[in-house]
């Protein structure tokens, strides 16, 4: 639908690789899909792609109490505080249970999306993707749910606007699951608009009448795959950009839409992650100054997690 523009924006650096070893803490269970080796197989996959030695990685600080409030109430932030078992395993919903390591995990997590902000919006990176674990959209403000805690990308998108002072703020989900925390939080937020696809009827249940008209959700039916995918992109998401033309670009990268991963029923291939971010690298080089933070939620099937994320960061990291 939309042709290739002239860039006006050149990036120049390398690509931020924000993590940290603690997000490997977080362990829910022998056979929970949500599992630490995610994280190693994506280095894995980066290293034997030769990609991984041209980016910048950056140890992910803990997240501020400050910066965890903006989201989240205190009130909620010290049940999970409070909920850290010191053996074993504590659950929080029938699918996602904390043990003595998901406090630090998830305070890294979001810690990690605070950095890449800064490095981005500070000039000292062109983008940055953030390799962490748990994952974050469907927390709500005040609901742990679906493997996650506090909703990382939440907290980069305040961080950017009261911070940066940025007006206009995109968030990009294509995870298989729809990101019902990322529009609780904010489908009042003029400042925040949502794009995004998922299987539906599925986990969490939502999204297919959205919460605001900032919110711009498209539902496809299992066994959707790469066409109805890009359909999706070109109808609903690229002109709702255009127009918004957002100061930066948050990106929920889940890969468990992939054909390979047992956790949903779509179709997508490496090739699908690729394409969709060359057209948010034109869309953030045409009105962000390239501005993109890349932060991972699902994709289980380690081999496909491996490659698709490594698909997506050789767009970010080739500029």
């Amino acid at each position: 639908m939309f042709t290739w523009l002239k860039t006006h924006w050149h990036r120049t650096g390398l690509t931020a690789y924000v993590t940290h070893p603690d997000c490997l803490q977080h362990n829910m269970g022998v056979g929970h899909p949500e599992c630490p080796e995610r994280l190693i197989a994506i280095r894995d996959q980066l290293m034997a792609s030769q990609i991984f030695d041209s980016l910048q990685e950056v140890e992910a600080p803990e997240v501020t109490e400050q910066q965890l409030a903006r989201i989240h109430p205190p009130r909620y932030v010290e049940y999970i505080e409070s909920s850290v078992p010191s053996v074993g395993t504590f659950r929080v919903d029938p699918d996602t249970a904390m043990s003595p390591g998901t406090l630090k995990a998830a305070r890294r997590a979001a810690g990690a999306v605070i950095k890449a902000v800064e490095l981005v919006c500070e000039d000292k990176v062109p983008n940055a993707f953030c390799a962490v674990r748990p994952p974050g959209h469907h927390a709500e403000s005040a609901k742990s749910m679906g493997f996650c805690f506090f909703n990382n990308v939440a907290i980069g998108v305040a961080h950017a606007l009261s911070n940066y002072k940025l007006a206009r703020v995109a968030v990009v989900d294509f995870d298989v699951h729809h990101g019902n925390g990322t529009e609780e939080i904010f489908h009042d937020d003029p400042r925040v608009m949502m794009v995004s696809i998922f299987q539906h009827p599925f986990y969490p249940y939502c999204g297919d009448h959205p919460l605001g008209q900032n919110m711009h959700n498209v539902p496809l039916r299992a066994g959707s795959g790469g066409a109805e995918f890009r359909e999706a992109v070109e109808q609903h998401w690229l002109p709702q950009l255009h127009a918004f033309q957002p100061e930066m670009i948050f990106v929920s990268a889940g890969f468990d839409a992939h054909r390979e991963d047992d956790m949903g029923s779509l179709g997508l291939v490496e090739a699908d992650y690729e394409w969709v971010t060359r057209h948010l690298v034109q869309i953030a080089d045409l009105y962000c100054q390239g501005r993109i933070v890349s932060v991972l939620e699902g994709g289980y099937d380690l081999s496909a997690l491996g490659r698709s994320v490594t698909a997506h960061i050789r767009v970010l990291s080739d500029g």
